[in-house]
């Protein structure tokens, strides 16, 4: 088992700890974002290059899942941050030394790769820092923290706080995870697990065994359905809204929006996940958020009414994501909870890719920025169907 951390004074601190991570992870996942309007003429890059750059960060967030998962089992969960807080630290201030497009790809892959490593860990250690009946808030207050770094970074995009200077959010995005380091260093303890038994089964196996997989796959499922929702309205939100007639600025003030709507709905996702109705509650966040994305379709385009929409879009959203965040740690027993956990964020990722793909091609066909809200209305439905049939068949509270 792991190491205790259900005291007071240790549980608050480790929450602190791996919300101000996910503060970071969220800001560092939006610096491409920011910085591709002066990187691309910089570098003279082409559309396909540009597409490359991003897509070898989730590229590397995939890989980095893999391994932080395996490694918060192996060496433990305060290892495996601290590995990923280095690595995509030191990626992150290397891109501003690159000088082509190959080095900026391979360090924004790298860059990845640590932030991917990253979130199995801080969703085991935030599941471990308290007791069962607050595990789901306890990942929701970490999670929460994602969408609030996306929206800091929204916003000194909007308000031009870096200067134009492209390198300096690469190397903000660099420095805080570094000056994060120590603190988490001193401040938690190892969460090892115990040296497993001549009988105990690899990871792997336990995480693929077969009684097992139907939760598995609606886990998997669940996860990649809200991920493509969660990234297609985080990269095409603006250009929808901007398409519909609204100034790129108004756009942008509404992913911020967006973005701090999301980390509202966090906190009540975990909430909804440790009540004693979880069922009707779950049932009734995913009807929520499909409520809101045909309101954000159907509504005429008016300024007011987009903004509050787009809010209540990205409280539902995350909400429901951080629902399924909570959820995964409680899947698995201690000794493989980073390794499973990390399986299911990488399958997450495929549908992170999905969604601005998907995003692509219905606009390229013709479909008007309301036709693309009202395709996901169904997608975030088969998602809701696919998490209470995972609650009603294998939810159960696993004590670390």
């Amino acid at each position: 088992m792991s190491t205790a951390l259900k005291t007071s004074p240790a549980g608050s601190r480790a929450l602190l700890y791996v919300s101000l991570a996910a503060v970071i992870e969220g800001f560092d996942l939006q610096a491409a974002g920011i910085a591709a309007p002066k990187i691309g003429p910089a570098f003279h890059m082409t559309p396909q290059q540009m597409g490359l750059f991003f897509s070898s960060a989730t590229l590397g967030l995939m890989i980095g899942a893999l391994i932080g998962g395996y490694t918060a089992d192996r060496w433990g969960r305060r290892a495996g941050l601290l590995i990923a807080l280095v690595a995509f630290g030191f990626a992150s201030i290397a891109t501003i030394f690159a000088t082509s497009v190959e080095a900026l790809v391979v360090l924004r892959f790298l860059t990845g790769v640590g932030l991917g490593g990253a979130l199995p860990n801080l969703v085991s250690i935030a599941s471990e820092a308290v007791g069962p009946e607050r595990k789901g808030r306890a990942v929701a207050l970490m999670y929460a923290g994602m969408p609030l770094g996306a929206a800091v970074a929204s916003l000194v995009a909007l308000l031009d706080l870096h200067g134009g200077d492209w390198r300096s959010i690469f190397l903000v995005g660099g420095v805080l995870p570094l000056i994060l380091v120590p603190f988490i260093y001193m401040g938690l303890p190892p969460l090892k697990m115990a040296p497993a038994t001549s009988g105990q089964k690899a990871p792997w196996t336990e995480v693929f065994r077969p009684d097992s997989m139907v939760a598995t796959l609606l886990l998997w499922s669940a996860f990649f359905l809200g991920l493509m929702v969660v990234y297609l309205l985080m990269n095409w939100l603006p250009q929808l809204l901007v398409a519909q007639g609204f100034s790129r600025s108004e756009a942008s003030f509404a992913l911020i929006l967006y973005s701090l709507g999301g980390a509202v709905g966090s906190l009540i996702g975990g909430r909804v996940l440790d009540g004693r109705q979880r069922g009707i509650a779950i049932a009734a966040s995913f009807a929520f958020v499909a409520a809101a994305l045909a309101m954000l379709g159907l509504l005429q385009p008016a300024l007011a009414t987009m903004l509050f929409t787009v809010t209540l879009v990205g409280v539902g959203v995350l909400c429901v994501q951080s629902i399924l965040y909570g959820i995964a740690p409680q899947c698995y027993p201690a000794e493989i909870r980073g390794t499973g956990v990390g399986v299911v964020v990488a399958v997450g990722r495929l549908g992170s890719m999905a969604g601005p793909l998907l995003a692509g091609v219905l606009v390229a066909q013709g479909i008007t920025p309301a036709g693309v809200m009202l395709v996901l209305v169904p997608v975030i439905l088969v998602c809701g169907l696919g998490t209470l049939a995972l609650v009603a068949r294998r939810f159960r509270p696993v004590l670390a």
